[in-house]
């Protein structure tokens, strides 16, 4: 059977195509349109793979613009794909840390990536991917140069979590001198202190993956292993994450 994962997030949409034991992954920007960026995703599937269209018995669609997704065949939460992607990945995780473009999650699973309790913060920027992605352009950085420019021994304090009020306290800091550098572990600190609470409030069961866009940046990740007190799994292909879960179901 031929199943397709489509993830479509509020930055970028993933797509992951199963066949067997076979694997093929895509990524492309959401822009206005989720529905355009979803069929870019399943053309560049079918590219990569060689399948026909046809050939494809079920699509499933996850993320927050699944619904505006016409051609799944069906739609299921991004809480239920995650859970089944990582299981599929890391079988021993009990925690799920996802932190995407808009949103973060935390999903504590079962056996088999059953989900027994979830927490979920939509209604705010502050810690997502957005909010790095937003400080990164006040720094003059892209958001992939944050992990690797951070200097932990010279952290300094960011009092606001707010995206406009955190954007002005970071010009107001680079006016006054002090190191990008120590800026940077600063905003990462953050994250993990907006991020840790709500993995606190749910128990911390290990093992405990990391998920979303921002488990790639590696100061973040720092961040919030400080602040739980225990190690972070990046989860293979962390971003693809609910699309391989939204494949599997699919086929499943």
């Amino acid at each position: 059977m031929i199943s397709v994962g489509i993830d479509i997030g509020s930055v970028a949409t993933k797509g992951v195509m199963v066949q067997g034991e076979s694997r093929w992954c895509t990524m492309v920007p959401t822009g206005w349109s989720p529905r355009d960026a979803g069929r870019a995703t399943i053309s560049q599937l079918l590219d990569l793979s060689r399948v026909e269209r046809h050939q494809v018995e079920r699509i499933i669609a996850t993320g927050y613009g699944r619904v505006a997704f016409e051609d799944a065949d069906k739609t299921i939460t991004e809480i239920k794909c995650h859970a089944r992607g990582v299981a599929e990945l890391h079988p021993e995780v009990r925690t799920i840390i996802d932190i995407g473009g808009q949103d973060s999650k935390v999903i504590r699973v079962g056996s088999g990536g059953q989900v027994l309790d979830f927490a979920m913060n939509d209604k705010c920027a502050a810690g997502t991917g957005r909010f790095l992605q937003v400080m990164a352009v006040t720094l003059g950085l892209d958001v992939s140069e944050l992990g690797s420019a951070e200097g932990i021994g010279q952290a300094l304090a960011i009092t606001s979590m707010c995206t406009v009020f955190a954007e002005s306290e970071i010009i107001g800091m680079l006016a006054r001198g002090n190191s990008k550098a120590g800026i940077i572990a600063g905003l990462h600190n953050s994250v993990g202190k907006r991020v840790a609470p709500m993995v606190k409030r749910l128990g911390v069961t290990r093992e405990v993956v990391f998920t979303g866009g921002v488990a790639i940046n590696s100061g973040v990740r720092r961040a919030l292993e400080k602040e739980l007190g225990c190690p972070l799994i990046v989860a293979d292909s962390c971003q693809y994450t609910g699309a391989l879960g939204a494949a599997l179901l699919a086929r499943e």
